[in-house]
């Protein structure tokens, strides 16, 4: 039987409600028969191509199944039954034949294509390959939705039936497909959060300073474009708006409920709001998971109340939400929120609080803002799904301290930085979590590699403070991306150049000298005492002028890619004819940044926008921290997607080796053999090697391997080095029996293998975010040196080479200090393979290669430490 087939999913419709999927029990014969009985007429013939007698007989097939011969799942909302999916195993046993009934009230809504997609799931995971439907030629509705799951379904009309056949393991069209209905309803769904027509606040008392009369007087004063409705015990009226007892009093429906509320109260106010057929909440209350156990039980009966009635959840435990587009504030902030570019999502109220004030303060304004506090439901995923598609919003921006699904996330980020910038700021991080980790791999990695790597991958910019948020996000909402990470540094002042000079380079970022035409023209348009290289220094007595003749010049540059103009105030010179005068050339630019440092007590002058929206910034390194980023996100969209490709790999060997592991320990490390064996099936190159069980076998293995020859414990899991549990460059059998007793057989006996570069290559199964694969140079100096570089798995063609390429391993690959260059492509296979391997088989916790010599031609792995373990189960709670 499945592991999972028990716990319940719940899935969002295209309409934007959800429903809840489980397997049938016995107990619920009664209503599935209910369900039956309220077919029509019609859809019981489209179902049963006939019409059954109604009984337990017609019930007793769908219930409480096995998961190997038959599966079968229901779909409820409000505890009713409206929909049944079910399959039986075929005399091939690959194969199944599966079947669907949607309640008539509520078909054409998506909940046959969601059963399909969760039923498909399962089966494949009891080994069956291939769905088998017989539909009759009238369902139309069925026909359709085989057709447009993503599957490639083959018909074949016969016996007045038409087959249906296709494969369910997932492909890359199914998956886009499955992509595509997810955001259509998880859009839906957030609809009545961003753009309600009607808001009630349960909670808002007349009382001055309360948090919901506060909350609810913000709404007023914010000028929402819709209606709002104060809800208390007495229905006292709050700021001279009539107020009611309850959302059911209200007289016109309410798509948006704030509530602000003791935390045990909560429930009570939500069932009566969502029965009154609201299905958006806002729980500003605190008193739940972040308090302890009682508060965490506490939040999932909120959570299953609200998913009972198909509903969402902002929440519980923030600070709530706004929306510019219908002027909605519904938060407990001091002020409204400026329109902008904006969409901002915080997991914390406070936090979230101090960046708005921050931005505020440097003219940036907001589309949309959403405390997601504990986040039982409404998450970042969400969010990133509904600023995809909103036309106001350039700009998104996270802080987060968790991720409740990192590879969904992954996938929706992805496709959204590719039209918008995504800047995130992750709280939270720590390294404890390694501190008993056993292999170099797993002491290298953590929770923040995990995140750098999820960030880089989805093309997501990280930030480290708020200022820097702050600063990208100026950047980016005035100035393009630039092409490149070239950069012109053009001032009044020599020591500031210097400043910025080290800034950029701290940044990544390139000061390249102007051509010599730009030079020509730069001499002729400054002072003989200047300087024109870069920076391009133009001394103090440069005044607008100044600066419109230069920021021109190098601007037309094709060898640059940014201008940081740089402006210190000086006796006599106009500061907002300076301002102007770099605005007028940005508006000119070509495509290229323009950004300054105004040091000036004054601040940076409003002639800076008057032409272009020039971002200033009080220091050159904040200019060039944030041109940093931006050259980052220009170097990620310049980047091809690439592919994981299809390896020649035995995963079946593989799985074989894994279970043949657990079944003598549910966690450890695999003997020599069996490493070797499982790295084989993977084709990832290993030297070879015997295991001698007594210093006679340890000789005649060497002289079989060839002299010189290595000798190393065999002792599973080992760190050899650091045990004394190798000996190299044996020369002699006297030099082998002498190792083989001194370290104590068996012992593993390998051939001296000369010359390559050290490196390190694993893998370590996150508990959150799945596998990610290690690289970096390698040896007994590897965690010392600390330069590994993660990804998650899988890999794609162009992940795999930069991990080869950059950082100091790449330094290695490349050949270092005379050595020669190793093979890349090798290199790039080796990392690929180790990558599938991670993907494939989560039950290898921890995979160490250490060292991989990069060799000319070739690669090959000297030594390999696996550990196995059962995966930790991991709630599936939602699909989306």
């Amino acid at each position: 039987m499945s592991t999972i087939a028990g716990e319940p999913t719940d899935v969002i419709l295209r309409d934007g409600s959800t429903l809840r999927l489980r397997a049938p029990l016995a107990a619920d014969a009664e209503a599935v028969l209910d369900f039956f009985a309220r077919l029509s007429e019609r859809s019981r013939y489209l179902r049963f191509h006939g019409f059954p007698a109604l009984g337990p007989k017609l019930v007793e097939p769908v219930l409480d199944p096995d998961w190997d011969e038959r599966g079968a799942l229901i779909g409820c909302l409000e505890s009713r039954v409206v929909a049944l999916a079910n399959w039986v195993r075929l005399r091939d046993r690959r194969a199944a034949e599966v079947a669907f009934t949607v309640d008539d009230a509520h078909q054409r809504r998506g909940i046959g294509t969601r059963l399909l997609e969760r039923l498909a799931a399962l089966a494949a995971e009891a080994g069956i390959e291939q769905f088998v439907a017989q539909v009759l030629p009238d369902n139309r509705d069925m026909l359709d939705v085989f057709r447009d799951a993503g599957f490639d379904a083959v018909r074949e009309l016969a016996g007045g039936e038409v087959e249906v056949r296709f494969p369910i393991a997932p492909t890359s069209r199914y998956r886009e497909r499955v992509a595509a209905r997810d955001h259509v309803a998880v859009r839906a769904s957030l609809r009545p959060f961003f753009e309600p027509a009607s808001v009630a606040v349960i909670g808002a008392s007349p009382r001055r300073g309360s948090i919901g009369g506060e909350l609810f007087r913000n709404i007023l004063a914010a000028d929402f474009t819709g209606s709002a409705y104060p809800v208390n015990r007495r229905g006292e009226p709050v700021a001279g708006v009539h107020g009611y007892r309850s959302v059911a009093e209200i007289p016109d429906e309410v798509e948006l409920a704030v509530i602000s509320l003791p935390a045990e109260h909560v429930p009570a106010a939500a069932q009566a709001a969502l029965e009154a057929g609201v299905r958006a909440l806002v729980v500003i209350s605190a008193g739940f998971a972040e308090t302890g156990e009682e508060g965490r039980e506490r939040q999932e009966r909120l959570l299953e109340l609200v998913r009972a009635h198909g509903a969402r959840l902002v929440g519980p435990n923030c600070l709530g939400i706004a929306s510019t587009s219908v002027r909605l504030n519904a938060t407990f902030a001091p002020r409204a929120f400026p329109a902008g570019k904006i969409g901002f999502s915080s997991q914390s109220g406070a936090l979230g609080l101090a960046l708005l004030e921050r931005a505020e303060a440097s003219g940036l304004g907001l589309t949309s803002f959403v405390s997601i506090g504990n986040k039982a439901d409404v998450s970042s995923n969400d969010l990133l799904e509904w600023w995809e598609d909103d036309e106001e919003t350039e700009i998104v921006i996270l802080y987060l301290e968790s991720f409740g699904n990192p590879r969904g996330f992954a996938r929706i980020a992805r496709r959204l930085a590719r039209r918008k910038p995504i800047l995130a700021m992750k709280g939270g991080t720590t390294r404890a979590g390694t501190r008993a980790a056993s292999s170099h791999t797993a002491a290298l990695a953590g929770s923040e590699a995990a995140v750098d790597a999820l960030f880089r991958q989805a093309g997501v910019i990280r930030t480290r403070t708020l200022d820097e948020l702050v600063d990208v996000a100026t950047l980016l909402s005035a100035q393009p991306v630039p092409r490149g990470r070239r950069v012109a540094l053009v001032t009044n002042a020599g020591g500031l150049g210097i400043l910025a000079a080290d800034a950029c380079e701290a940044a990544g970022l390139e000061l390249p000298p102007p051509s010599a035409q730009a030079r020509a023209a730069l001499a002729e348009a400054m002072p003989a005492e200047g300087s024109v290289a870069n920076p391009i220094d133009m001394l103090g007595s440069a005044d607008a002028g100044s600066f419109a003749k230069v920021l021109p010049i190098v601007l037309a540059d094709p060898g640059i890619d940014a201008v940081i103009a740089l402006f210190v105030p000086t006796v006599g010179v106009d500061e907002e004819a300076v301002g102007a005068a770099i605005s007028r050339a940005a508006a000119d630019a070509d495509g290229k940044p323009v950004l300054c440092a105004f040091l000036s007590a004054r601040g940076a002058p409003a002639s800076l926008r008057s032409v272009a929206q020039v971002p200033s910034f009080a220091y050159p390194e904040a200019a060039a921290r944030a041109l940093g980023r931006a050259a980052e996100r220009g170097d990620w969209l310049r980047r091809p997607a690439g592919t994981v490709p299809e390896l020649d790999v035995d995963r079946e060997a593989a799985e074989a080796v894994v279970a043949e592991a657990l079944a003598r320990s549910a966690d450890g490390w695999l003997e020599a053999a069996q490493a070797r064996r499982l790295l084989e099936a993977y084709g990832l190159p290993l030297v070879p090697e015997r295991v001698a069980a007594s210093p006679d076998e340890a000789v005649a293995a060497a002289r079989e391997l060839g002299l010189p020859a290595v000798v190393k414990s065999a002792a599973p899991g080992a760190h050899k080095t650091e045990t004394g549990g190798v000996a190299l460059s044996l020369a002699d059998a006297q030099a082998v029996r002498a190792a083989a007793e001194r370290i104590g057989v068996p012992v593993l006996v390998q051939p001296m293998v000369r010359g390559g570069a050290e490196l390190l290559a694993g893998a370590v199964q996150d508990p959150l975010f799945g596998p990610l694969v290690a690289f970096g140079p390698g040896g007994v100096l590897a965690e010392l040196i600390g330069e590994a570089q993660f990804r998650l798995a899988p890999l794609t063609d162009l992940d795999a080479e930069e991990l080869v390429r950059g950082g100091k391993a790449g330094r290695l690959v490349a050949g270092f200090r005379g050595t020669p260059p190793a093979d890349e492509d090798a290199l790039v296979d080796f990392v690929l393979r180790l990558s599938r391997l991670a993907d494939d088989l989560p039950e290898v916790a921890e995979l160490d290669l250490n060292p991989v010599l990069a060799l000319p031609d070739g690669c090959v792995a000297v030594d390999a430490r696996v550990r196995v373990a059962r995966p930790p189960q991991r709630r599936r709670a939602k699909t989306w």
